[in-house]
């Protein structure tokens, strides 16, 4: 140029950006690592020449992510977007995934941590989410003791440690799984806890899984458990139609009674059964 040697690119509108909406400082500033130069740079140069002072405080930089290994690029067939990930039309994908595993999935690593994309791996997500979702829940079926054998002391303190740790948002959710083996371990009754801890286990819980983490069961996903779960009561009943056109009487009387026990009421009809689940 007619000043000096620079870098021609858009940097300088970032920086105008930055100033109109955001003032002469603000916090973070993000973007991919690929951009550190010359783009960032560029921008704090700018900034520092401007105005005397440096515009941002914390940059943060992510990763790259990978597809089964390989980078993501349009060139190479395998870039991939959250509405294909959403509905699994895509040739890479053997089924769909919610919004809510593609973010827990993204959220075991470190974001400045290369993140690869597979099928395998985002399955291994769906089901630990689902086992973080069920052990919360699972807290509201605990009946606390007058005494308690489990620590939960310190596992707020240690989650906003990793937090605070350039937003270790891996660290967190492995405090949260180390968790789920001790509600498991209370709810088979191999552990007591008090109310006091329980109080606190479920406050912990729902902070950093669904306020922090921003983690929550979607719509739709228990009406399909609960679907699922009918059509298991349909099949045995149907084997129990089965079991009484064989004059097989005990195998009858057995699934009743135990889908009984279970809080099924079941009713003959001239058609076949009906069936209801009291409360």
């Amino acid at each position: 140029s007619p000043w000096s040697d620079g870098f021609p690119g858009w940097h300088c509108e970032c920086t105008a950006m930055g100033r109109k909406y955001l003032g002469n400082q603000f916090d973070i500033h993000g973007g991919g690592m690929d951009l550190i130069f010359p783009h960032h740079e560029c921008e704090i140069a700018q900034a520092v020449a401007s105005q005397g002072s440096e515009a941002v405080r914390y940059w943060m930089h992510n990763n790259m992510i990978t597809i089964n290994g390989t980078k993501m690029g349009k060139s190479l067939g395998n870039f991939i977007t959250l509405d294909k990930f959403f509905t699994g039309s895509h040739k890479l994908l053997t089924q769909a995934y919610s919004a809510m595993t593609i973010r827990f999935f993204i959220l075991q690593a470190h974001y400045r941590s290369t993140v690869d994309f597979s099928n395998e791996a985002l399955q291994a997500s769906e089901k630990g989410l689902q086992r973080l979702l069920e052990a919360y829940g699972n807290l509201n079926q605990i009946t606390p003791s007058s005494v308690s054998n489990v620590n939960i002391t310190g596992l707020r303190a240690k989650c906003y440690e990793a937090m605070n740790d350039d937003l270790n948002t891996s660290v967190v959710i492995s405090h949260l799984f180390d968790v789920t083996k001790t509600i498991n371990n209370v709810i088979a009754g191999n552990n007591t806890i008090s109310v006091e801890e329980l109080k606190e286990l479920k406050e912990t819980f729902h902070l950093f899984l669904f306020d922090i983490l921003g983690l929550k069961e979607e719509k739709g996903s228990s009406d399909s458990r609960e679907a699922a779960y009918a059509k298991v009561v349909d099949m045995l009943l149907e084997q129990r139609m089965k079991a009484k056109a064989n004059k097989d009487w005990a195998t009858s009387d057995k699934i009743r009674n135990e889908l009984t026990a279970l809080g099924f009421e079941v009713k003959d009809t001239k058609d076949g059964f009906e069936w209801k689940l009291n409360n």
